[in-house]
């Protein structure tokens, strides 16, 4: 919120605060200078990012390396250490997930991609994206997000409230998922970018990759698919003139500020073998029939729909997005069990059964569900678990849809083919480049299983770049998938 806004509202809201026992307050920040109104105190911020972490860890999860985890916190912790909130329970994370992006929690909880720590090239691109990540903290732009959506929520009733705990904004807080990825706006883009680079500054890191990592993640944005987690440019939207704009800070700076370290070939050696891109480990599509390695099965899906694999589910919806076939882990230690539990709810009602597994049913309307929903649902034993396959449309276009949800659900099966089962995902491998070449010299010399271009985003060089022999370099290599 600006400052002028703020002032408007402070004999209004302010006042009103001194009625309640809420926290409710316009107070400068001291990371900007900055008036600032906020419903949310501190250690309510800290307790409702908390809970988003554990969401985020339990949708994406954690890098299973222990040693880049270390390497990432230790230099998150320097950062924080360099802000106006270095007390705050700071956690520094890496998720596995190919996108590229990292996000910040309210309280202190900053999560980086694999993805992203893929496509860096030295420790100070590191250093400012995190840094970046903290401003969003110390600048409370999440906290003053959900203040203004609160203050909206509230209008004259907010009064009536008198509860001094994180009640009143349970709702808020029970969104989980969706405050990981809150869309800042530019101007809390703008700050973020000034404070990063003030706490990769204060930490000794070159100001100039801040900048070169920009450009960067514009590039891989342009051409990025695939992950579970938003892209970069969705949830930092980049305001004008990024780049001119930090170049014209850095030449502010004073000059034993203008330097620093880089440390460039330390950061490519501890992220050499790192996965790259979707690991196929988690499961993957060939053609429309979906592999799973590790839970070893196979599920075929409708031609044409669209698809998807997250941690939680697998699932295809229609072209019309009118209709959903989902293959999830099912509550029930048996398969009956979870199929008892199913129908006990009482909002579905059970119908015949279908080939020998599988049950119709149709939802009970009711005054919040007034449409009735038709579909299969089935509930399978494999591999010490029990799974539900469900599928489902509206009734009237069941008859459209029946076939198509029979095939796909009948085709469940033990995966017991070694070229399936065998896959392994892409993986940057570093080396030193024995001479001066162009990428595509380099990736005829040494191939990787991306293209040239993919191969000059990685390395943070445009395609008709030559890159130097004597330094390190990344290709990517593995991930082929079997063909069918």
């Amino acid at each position: 919120m600006s400052l002028r806004t703020c002032a408007a509202r402070r004999t209004t809201v302010c006042a009103v605060g001194l009625a309640l026992t809420m926290t409710a307050a316009c107070a400068t920040n001291p990371a900007t200078g900055k008036r600032q109104f906020s419903l949310i105190g501190e250690q309510q911020e800290i307790a409702m990012g908390q809970e988003a972490a554990r969401s985020a860890l339990a949708q994406y999860g954690r890098y299973p390396d222990d040693e880049l985890q270390t390497y990432v916190t230790g230099i998150g912790t320097k950062l924080a250490a360099a802000s106006e909130k270095p007390n705050l329970p700071w956690t520094f994370t890496v998720v596995d997930d190919p996108t590229v992006n990292a996000f910040a929690l309210p309280g202190g909880q900053i999560f980086v991609t694999r993805g992203i720590l893929s496509h860096f090239n030295s420790e100070a691109e590191l250093a400012s994206v995190l840094g970046h990540e903290i401003g969003h903290v110390t600048g409370r732009h999440s906290v003053e997000q959900m203040s203004r959506a609160q203050m909206a929520n509230l209008g004259l009733g907010v009064a009536m409230i008198a509860s001094p705990d994180i009640r009143p904004y349970a709702g808020l807080a029970a969104q989980g998922v969706g405050l990981m990825f809150l869309k800042f706006g530019r101007d809390d883009e703008s700050e973020s970018d000034e404070l990063g680079l003030r706490y990769m500054t204060e930490a000794g890191y070159d100001p100039h990759e801040m900048p070169k990592m920009f450009v960067t993640l514009n590039r891989i944005s342009d051409m990025q698919e695939g992950g579970r987690i938003p892209v970069w440019a969705s949830t930092h939207p980049d305001p004008v003139n990024r780049e001119q704009t930090t170049y014209a800070r850095i030449e502010k700076l004073p000059a034993e500020r203008r330097t620093g370290t880089v440390n460039r070939e330390d950061y490519l050696r501890r992220i050499d073998g790192i996965v790259f891109g979707e690991n196929p480990r988690e499961g993957y599509f060939v053609g429309n029939t979906f592999y799973h390695p590790e839970l070893t099965f196979r599920l075929d899906f409708p031609d044409g729909w669209q698809k998807m694999n997250t941690r939680q589910f697998v699932a295809a919806v229609s072209p019309e997005q009118d209709a959903i076939i989902q293959l999830t882990l099912a509550e029930g230690d048996t398969a009956r069990a979870a199929a008892t539990r199913f129908f006990e709810s009482g909002a579905v009602e059970q119908g015949p059964l279908w080939g020998g597994s599988f049950y119709n049913f149709r939802t009970v309307p009711s005054q919040e569900r007034p449409a009735v929903v038709r579909g299969l649902v089935g509930f399978l034993e494999h591999g010490g678990m029990v799974y539900r396959l469900v599928s489902y449309t509206p009734s009237e276009k069941f008859g459209a849809y029946e076939a198509a949800m029979q095939r796909s659900l009948a085709s469940f099966d033990e995966l017991d083919e070694r070229r399936f089962l065998n896959v392994e995902p892409k993986r940057v491998e570093v080396l030193e480049l024995p001479e001066s070449m162009t990428v595509s010299e380099f990736n005829r010399r040494f191939p990787s299983t991306v293209d040239d271009a993919t191969l000059a985003v990685v390395n943070g060089v445009e395609p008709g770049a030559i890159l130097e022999g004597g330094t390190l370099v990344k290709r990517i290599v593995g991930g082929k998938l079997p063909e069918r």
